[in-house]
């Protein structure tokens, strides 16, 4: 008889019982079940570390609440956003449901995995992944998908402090491609919200909220912006990447937006052009150039999409931060910068 899993977050189960149960694969990371319409992903970060790296888990809270962090299928090569992977991206198309599970030991007297159920997940709204850098199962560097999960609404998570992301042992710079993919808009079905932190609520998930749509549409403006400002430096002869920072002590990483080998030059992007918005870059730079190589001779710029005020224009100088913005014809004023690479 066929024992019916009841998707309960904190529940102790198996892969069998929920292929049994809903009628999916029981080998892969990423398993969609069409018919019960749903997809379900086990996360284990004791299978990163084996290749020397562990993207999985829960990162610390932002604005915007709870987020869990899920490296994608492939394991060489360059992850794409299709196949496994494009089944999460199109899963609010699809109308099917995400299911987080992660791995909790072994069966007690058998060989099998257990999985605990962390609960429904919806991509996030704004960003669905990041690139990464990390080796695959071949040794070799490649760019890997970190999924960027949030709990669905209704949902109160199942996770531990030892679903908590991993501290960096130590402080690494790898080199990158340039962040310049415009991540895709997740609409997210109506009736569905992303847990929204706040702060008189701070240690709670319960506040749901949906992410306005003007933030989701500012995100993708910064990526077009990067994108073109990218475009605009290959065609003048430039090389770019940027970079993969990763904090001894600390989970996660650092991501600059744009690196100009050519001129020594960090660029950090804003989809607005506004006071807040630029302190924030000023600061964001003053952090990444603290690790980058050369970085006595490391110039900073912040990259706009429109002309900001006299003062903000004042405020970058005082801080020795350049300026290039996107003009109305489609080109960048201030580039190049106004003085030559010592």
């Amino acid at each position: 008889m066929t024992t019916t899993v009841d998707l309960v977050p904190g529940l102790i189960t198996t892969r069998e019982a929920i292929a049994a149960t809903y009628g999916c694969g029981t080998f892969q990371g990423i398993e969609p079940a069409d018919e019960a319409g749903k997809v379900f992903v086990y996360s284990d970060p004791s299978a990163g570390e084996e290749y020397g790296y562990t993207f999985d888990g829960r990162a610390e809270d932002d604005e915007f609440g709870p987020l869990y962090l899920y490296t994608g299928a492939g394991a060489n090569g360059d992850q794409k956003p299709s196949g496994r992977n494009g089944s999460l991206l199109s899963h609010v198309e699809k109308n099917r449901e995400v299911h987080l599970f992660v791995a909790h030991g072994k069966v007690p007297g058998g060989g099998a995995m257990q999985q605990r159920y962390i609960g429904e997940m919806v991509l996030d709204p704004i960003k669905p992944y990041d690139v990464r850098r990390g080796p695959g199962k071949d040794g070799v560097m490649r760019n890997v998908l970190v999924f960027r999960f949030r709990p669905a609404e209704g949902t109160t998570p199942a996770w531990k402090e030892a679903d908590n992301l991993p501290a960096a042992v130590k402080t690494t710079v790898e080199v990158t491609d340039p962040a310049v993919t415009v991540p895709a808009t997740v609409v997210l079905p109506q009736q569905t919200g992303v847990k929204v932190k706040k702060t008189e609520q701070h240690g709670t998930p319960e506040t749901v909220a949906d992410i306005p749509a003007g933030q989701r549409k500012v995100l993708r403006r910064e990526g077009e912006l990067v994108k073109a400002f990218a475009a605009h430096l290959a065609a003048k002869g430039h090389e770019t990447h940027s970079f993969q920072i990763t904090i001894a002590g600390e989970p996660g990483a650092l991501t600059p937006d744009l690196y100009d080998t050519t001129d020594h030059v960090l660029y950090e992007a804003k989809g607005q052009t506004s006071r807040a918005n630029v302190r924030m870059a000023i600061g964001q730079l003053a952090d990444y150039r603290r690790h980058i190589p050369g970085r006595k001779t490391l110039r900073v710029a912040v990259l706009l999409p429109s002309e900001p005020t006299a003062d903000v224009k004042d405020l970058l100088g005082e801080e020795s931060v350049e300026l290039v913005y996107q003009t109305d014809d489609g080109g960048f004023a201030g580039w190049p910068l106004a003085y030559s690479q010592p």
